[in-house]
């Protein structure tokens, strides 16, 4: 991925929390029947190895899991968010007229080696732990345990669990940083305007940095 200097994110914790809180990943693989992308949702352990470990589960049907072997190179990509820029939207615009429309977005690329978990208690303790994740929200969260015996048991059967070793973690945080604070205030307020509150909230957060920088230089 290119990433300029001003819209690099390295941090660890950014990124760590950018994928807890959209889980939902590309799994890029280019196993023996060539390249793949698969969306998953994933469950990551970040005190797991060097950069943490992701955790997720594929149908047994799905070729994935027979096309890796262990130890293999993959990508996960995880999304926040995006939004079209519109160069109308810029103070700077209607002075210069040297503005073009872009595209804004959140992203971490996860790279890392693959293990195949195909053990019942692996894919049992996985699917537990990514149910009690995503059901805490709901008034009544559904447990395994609601289901009947044999029919979770069959379930589980039917999946098998890959665990995957983050080996290096970037990001790709473009909020217009390379653009004046006006510009990006006016941007962000635009974007909310029209309903598009995480890019245009993410956006205000610069915009009152740079804010802050200018009125020092």
């Amino acid at each position: 991925m290119y990433i300029p200097a001003h819209f690099n994110e390295s941090r660890p914790e950014p990124l760590h929390e950018l994928i807890a809180q959209h889980p939902l990943g590309i799994l890029v693989a280019n196993g023996k029947s060539g390249l793949s992308a698969n969306h998953l949702p994933f469950m990551l352990h970040p005190k797991e190895g060097a950069q943490g470990v992701l955790h997720c589960h594929v149908a047994r049907n799905n070729p994935v899991w027979q096309d890796l072997e262990n130890g293999d190179e993959v990508m996960v990509i995880f999304r926040a968010g995006d939004a079209y820029i519109s160069p109308q939207w810029f103070p700077s615009k209607l002075e210069t007229h040297k503005q073009v429309p872009s595209w804004n977005y959140i992203v971490a690329h996860a790279y890392g080696q693959v293990t195949i978990r195909d053990e019942e208690r692996y894919v049992r303790g996985a699917v537990a732990r990514l149910t009690r994740i995503h059901e805490a929200s709901q008034p009544v969260p559904w447990k395994m345990t609601d289901g009947p015996k044999d029919y979770i048991d069959a379930m589980l059967k039917a999946i098998v669990g890959i665990e995957i070793e983050i080996t290096s973690l970037i990001g790709k945080t473009k909020l217009s940083q390379n653009k004046e604070a006006r510009d990006v205030e006016a941007a962000s307020a635009a974007l909310i305007r029209q309903g598009d509150d995480f890019i245009g909230s993410a956006m205000q957060a610069v915009a009152a940095e740079k804010q802050v920088q200018e009125s020092k230089a």
